[in-house]
């Protein structure tokens, strides 16, 4: 009886020091993840309840600043949201069925297979700052070479200043948005196509399956996990986005290519409403895990 008290003893302690050694190995991920995204983000919910400059001590407001938010016509909350879903909805039915497209194609096993995948990768690999001064060149009213294609082409009624006028800027700010990253979700489901089976491929063409068909009802089911990541990832960028609207309009025309990012930089930086773009930035977190929810469970009902 004594023999087998000490046995669990030993083993009691030998347990608790494996999980101490467990423990230690993941403290500094752990403080690292508390110090960069649970402490900020418990900060800025802390400080949406505040009327705060960001110099003086702020003054509790409660829920002013939400409410400010959805009925000050002035910060243009609404308009910001409306195009950062705009973007989503061009993300997810523009962008991913073109990378989609493009990963079944290259996992064919065609000639010249990893060039093609370097050159749609380029995009996603150069600075955004590059591309915005890239795209600024190509909608140039004077010397871009949009307008100056459409004058070629004896289309000069169709000319703009494409980035200056309120009917084109959202659309202008778009096109190079879904163009960068292309390529990024291309990859990713590159990597899920490439991990399919040949066999079920093979199996699928002995029964007399085309290529489409393949990849249709053999390819596409299995990298369903993939495709639901890039939906997300598509969604929540977009909700997130930032550096291009930045360069190429700064939210301009007449705030009509807000988004919520460069609105939270005017609250912050032009107004100095630090309790404000608290209550965006909590927004912004609380919206992208909605949404992120949201397609989970829509691709599980699926499956």
């Amino acid at each position: 009886m004594a023999e087998n008290k000490t046995i669990q003893t030993k083993k009691s302690h030998k347990d608790f020091r494996k999980g101490l050694d467990i423990f230690l190995f993941l403290l500094p991920a752990i403080l690292l993840f508390v110090g960069i995204l649970i402490a900020p983000i418990i900060v800025s919910v802390y400080r949406s309840f505040q009327d705060w400059n960001g110099f003086s001590e702020g003054t509790f407001i409660g829920f002013e600043n939400y409410k400010e938010l959805f009925t000050n016509g002035s910060i243009k909350w609404m308009v910001a949201l409306k195009n950062a879903l705009i973007l989503a909805f061009f993300s997810v039915f523009v962008q991913l069925p073109i990378s989609l497209l493009l990963a079944l194609l290259l996992g064919r096993k065609y000639k010249g297979e990893r060039f093609f995948l370097s050159v749609y990768f380029m995009p996603v690999l150069i600075s955004t700052v590059v591309i915005g001064q890239l795209w600024l060149k190509i909608y140039n009213p004077d010397y871009g070479l949009l307008n100056t294609a459409l004058d070629a082409l004896h289309l000069s009624d169709f000319k703009h200043v494409w980035v200056g006028e309120v009917e084109t800027a959202l659309g202008s700010v778009i096109v190079p948005t879904v163009w960068q990253y292309i390529g990024y979700h291309m990859l990713l489901m590159y990597a899920g196509v490439k991990g399919v089976s040949p066999d079920l491929r093979e199996a699928a063409m002995i029964d007399g399956a085309t290529n489409w068909q393949v990849d249709r009802y053999v390819v596409i089911p299995i990298i369903k996990p993939v495709i639901r990541t890039s939906v997300i990832f598509a969604v929540t960028g977009s909700l997130k986005t930032y550096d291009l609207v930045r360069i190429l309009t700064e939210g301009g025309p007449f705030q009509t290519t807000e988004v919520p990012s460069t609105l939270l930089e005017n609250m912050l930086f032009l107004r100095n409403r630090y309790g404000m773009g608290s209550t965006i930035s909590v927004m912004l977190i609380l919206l992208c895990f909605a949404f992120s929810l949201a397609i989970s469970a829509a691709f599980k009902e699926k499956d």
